[in-house]
């Protein structure tokens, strides 16, 4: 009881520290500027204001803040959005956010990060690696409002992101390794993997077997999402990608749902996690026009914002490809 006590003096306390960030934006903006960008008397307002606020509430009112406060009302003038998710969002990832220039974007992060929870560090994270990016990236068809992304009225490629960055796994960048110490790592860090791979996918098994008239077969990796109601396998590839790798994961998905999937399930999707994609054979593969199968690149590092923007455009031109009919 004094645990959930405190939890909820925190939320409480955090929700009115924001709403009132809010307001003093308001009133530089609104009242001090007159709704200017800069207020008539010149540049020394948020000295002076911050001088003032640190004199009679001591730390944390440095020039900086109350910038950031003016930028908070700046960029939600509205106060509908932004109160429907302080309850959930502390100060700190508020302030993440108002470093994007995209107004899309902001909402995006903040709606995301609010349902499923993120820590400020997890929010960080996914903002550096231009999460939302990757995932507007290989969307088949643009929505009309992005801020309103429902991964449950996708197809499989419409929400898995590509590159995937598993820079977790502190794999070696210079040496080689095998599939199996690739997967090793994954299972090591399966919490993360699974953040990353995006909304409601739960682990079901590694190196699943499936048996059939034929031989055995075994499967690097089974999820179920439960946004999608589908089974998803991963099968791995520390080079380039093939047609007999997309071969061999068609196989396995017209296996998994004729021996596996259930009657209330939606048909199986294969992803192909690979170091390197090739747009010719996904263009001239069962890949095109395919809503079950997937290849997705993944980087074994961290990648500088320049390299990512590289990486990303280079997977909207995959996609255009294999969708061009």
């Amino acid at each position: 009881m004094l645990n959930a006590a405190r939890k909820q003096a925190y939320q409480a306390i955090n929700s009115a520290m924001v709403e009132v960030y809010w307001k003093i934006g308001q009133r530089i903006v609104e009242e001090e500027q007159k709704g200017q960008n800069r207020a008539e008397y010149g540049a020394h307002l948020l000295s002076t204001l911050s001088n003032e606020l640190t004199s009679e509430f001591g730390k944390g009112f440095s020039e900086r803040n109350p910038r950031n406060f003016r930028q908070f009302y700046s960029c939600f003038p509205e106060d509908g959005i932004w109160k429907t998710l302080s309850a959930k969002l502390s100060w700190s990832h508020y302030q993440l956010v108002l470093k994007l220039s995209d107004e899309k974007a902001r909402l995006f992060y903040l709606k995301e990060a609010s349902e499923n929870m993120w820590s400020v560090r997890t929010l960080d994270r996914n903002i550096s690696t231009l999460y939302y990016q990757r995932l507007i990236a290989t969307q088949k068809k643009e929505t009309e409002n992005e801020t309103n992304l429902k991964l449950d009225s996708f197809i499989a490629d419409d929400f898995i992101k590509s590159p995937t960055v598993l820079e977790f796994l502190s794999l070696p960048t210079g040496l080689s390794y095998s599939e199996k110490e690739l997967e090793n790592a994954l299972i090591e860090n399966l919490q993360k993997f699974i953040l990353e791979l995006g909304k409601g996918f739960a682990f079901v098994e590694r190196q699943q077997h499936i048996k059939t008239d034929t031989g055995d077969f075994y499967i690097d990796l089974v999820f179920y999402n439960f946004i999608m109601k589908c089974f998803v396998l991963i099968e791995l590839k520390t080079d380039k990608l093939t047609h007999q790798d997309i071969g061999q994961l068609d196989m396995y998905v017209r296996m998994y749902d004729d021996l596996k999937k259930g009657l209330d399930d939606n048909p199986t999707v294969g992803i192909l996690l690979c170091t390197e994609t090739d747009r010719t054979i996904a263009k001239y593969s069962v890949l095109n026009g395919s809503e079950q199968l997937i290849a997705a690149k993944y980087l074994p590092y961290l990648p500088s914002e320049q390299e990512l923007i590289e990486e990303i455009e280079r997977e909207k031109l995959r996609f255009k490809l294999i969708n061009e009919n």
